[in-house]
């Protein structure tokens, strides 16, 4: 169901601190904490005695007691104290899970914790780089798998009709769109030419008039987005590489699904954009805006995960379906010799 060897966002950075806190991941339930020196700790949440949640102890230094016989625990997972008895099992040791901060968020490993490497954390350009505004965003709870999530970030085609007053508008109904895969994931692309700015960047281009728009959508395994959105004058556009200097809007916006279980995610984002980058009143409005359109963005795929849970008559697939469909086969490919390695390991 999903793929483990991955980094995935177990929170922001503020979410977690010294006190203990149960968050879920793919089924999971983990604790978080930070250490005496500020940094984080996920172990799995439950003590191998009688399996009380360990985030329903106590923090001691840098270790986690068993609220329920004492147990303790560092931030390995290894067992250093159980109360009335010398010798500690091996048994008593638990799984902890590799973690990183980075962006602000925490991000953490769920597969083999020998394959984590940092390196392959979603690299982010721009992040705190001058000349470039930052709106950090939110995380918002998803009723629905992550799946369809991913669905809709390779959907460019759904602005139109999902965010009419905010990011979409008519130019987004038909254009074609370029469906690539590569080593990482998918994109799925297209320029449209002279055409209105949609109401949302209306606020932000520094131009006057109509566009030329770039939408990518870039979804990599297992569920990490970057959606890239450029404007420049009608006209100068149809090449990212070759933009009119001072003349052109690009908002970078990041977004990451962490599967909670199969019906539910924990949706994280934020937007890094190239124009008024102090400017705290278009960072509030950034904010506010998206949020509504990420809100949009729940509602439907809600209705759309309780409508293919009890479809009572097949669904059928379009063109505009051609980048989901294909990550989702090759998603479900790594999955699949990754069960395969735990088999044969096994």
């Amino acid at each position: 169901m999903y793929l483990r060897n991955a980094w995935y966002v177990a929170a922001w950075d503020k979410e977690i601190t010294r006190d203990p806190k149960q968050i879920k991941i793919l089924g999971e339930r983990i604790v978080v904490y930070r250490t005496e020196a500020d940094t984080p700790v996920a172990l799995i949440d439950a003590c191998p005695h009688r399996k009380l949640p360990l985030s329903k102890g106590r923090i001691k230094g840098d270790h986690i007691e068993c609220g329920y016989h004492g147990l303790t625990f560092d931030c390995q997972g290894t067992c250093v104290r159980v109360p009335g008895q010398d010798r500690i099992p091996a048994s008593a040791n638990i799984h902890a899970y590799p973690v990183e901060s980075r962006y602000g968020l925490v991000w953490i490993w769920m597969g083999d914790p020998a394959l984590a490497d940092p390196g392959k954390i979603f690299q982010i350009e721009h992040f705190e780089e001058p000349g470039w505004g930052i709106n950090k965003g939110d995380a918002m709870q998803f009723e629905c798998n992550y799946l369809y999530i991913t669905d809709n970030l390779l959907d460019p085609s759904h602005v139109a009709w999902v965010h009419q007053s905010s990011f979409g508008n008519q130019a987004c109904e038909d254009e074609p769109l370029t469906v690539t895969g590569t080593d990482t994931g998918v994109i799925v692309s297209r320029w449209m030419y002279d055409v209105e700015v949609a109401p949302f960047y209306k606020k932000l281009v520094p131009f006057e008039g109509n566009c030329d728009r770039e939408q990518h959508y870039e979804v990599r395994y297992p569920s990490l987005a970057y959606i890239k959105a450029i404007f420049t004058p009608a006209g100068t556009g149809g090449d990212a590489s070759n933009l009119p200097e001072g003349q052109y809007l690009q908002m970078d916006s990041y977004n990451f699904m962490t599967p909670v279980d199969e019906n539910t995610t924990r949706y994280y984002w934020f937007q890094i954009r190239n124009v008024l980058p102090e400017d705290k009143e278009i960072a509030k409005y950034m904010n506010e805006s998206v949020k509504i359109a990420f809100t949009e963005d729940r509602d439907i795929l809600i209705e759309v995960q309780t409508g293919m849970q009890e479809k009572t008559t097949r669904n059928i697939d379009l063109a505009i379906d051609a980048g989901p469909l294909l990550f989702r086969r090759r998603l479900q490919r790594l999955i699949d010799a990754e069960n395969d390695d735990l088999a044969n390991a096994g």
